[in-house]
């Protein structure tokens, strides 16, 4: 009987280099698998996950790692990145709503955390994202509009003709679109066409537009645009940015 030799553990910048790898490839990464694939034990891929981090590489995670290009995850995955910021911003910008208004909620983890926070009374929402209707089907000071459209399971969203023909006749004293990306010189951008339409849409059929947007997605650019800083009123941020509040954007900035 021939017995195999167990391959040799991985070096340390093996490692390493080889999760950067995987995370640009997948976007996530598990410990568990880090650690069966690699010879060595959970604690170790750990360690490595926090030097990592430490070096502004990934965002750890329970139970793994997950990239900081956010633009490239899905719901879960983005979820998991900056989720204090997260909750932080979508706080902040809930305290902007006022009771009697409309506001447009886009499907995305930042936005869920508005309307999470969202306690003024009365309020109506109107939204792609059927994570948000979730959270006031029941509750009677909401009167709560769903745009229809096509579903979209990675962005847990609704797009399409049917969505963008919902927006347009709608009216809102508030927008408040998601964003891959946010840049000085391109303004808010993301991943997918037809998720670009539909936030258009929304901006359009608001009075005022509110961006959420954690520093992760500063000065970054997505392949599609959504809108420009001129049509953005108001941006909330974990972390300062002056040469956008010189534009005449008004900059909320969370406490850390």
């Amino acid at each position: 009987m021939v017995r195999k030799t167990p391959a040799p553990p991985w070096f340390g910048e093996e490692r390493r280099a080889r999760t950067l790898k995987l995370l640009q490839e997948k976007g996530r990464v598990e410990v568990l698998d880090l650690a069966r694939m690699m010879g060595v034990s959970e604690h170790t891929i750990r360690r490595d996950l926090l030097d990592l981090q430490a070096q502004g590489a990934l965002h750890k995670t329970h139970g793994g790692a997950v990239s900081l290009d956010t633009a490239r995850l899905d719901f879960a995955g983005r979820a998991d990145v900056m989720a204090d910021a997260k909750q932080a911003i979508g706080r902040a910008g809930a305290a902007l709503i006022e009771a009697g208004q409309t506001v447009i909620i886009d499907a995305g983890s930042t936005s869920l955390s508005l309307a999470r926070a969202l306690a003024v009374r009365p309020v109506t929402v109107i939204t792609n994202s059927l994570d948000v209707a979730a959270l006031f089907d029941r509750d009677p000071g909401v009167q709560l509009v769903l745009t229809g459209g096509t579903w979209h399971t990675q962005a847990r969203a609704l797009w399409g003709p049917a969505a963008r023909a919902m927006l347009r006749q709608c009216r809102a004293d508030w927008a408040v679109p998601g964003a891959c990306s946010v840049d000085l010189r391109m303004g808010i951008t993301v991943t997918d066409e037809a998720d670009a339409a539909t936030k258009r849409a929304m901006i359009g059929a608001a009075a005022r537009t509110m961006v959420l947007a954690d520093h992760s997605k500063q000065n970054n650019v997505s392949p599609f645009a959504v809108g420009q800083w001129s049509e953005v009123h108001t941006l909330v941020s974990d972390r300062a940015w002056p040469e956008v509040q010189a534009l005449g954007v008004e900059v909320v900035v969370t406490p850390r």
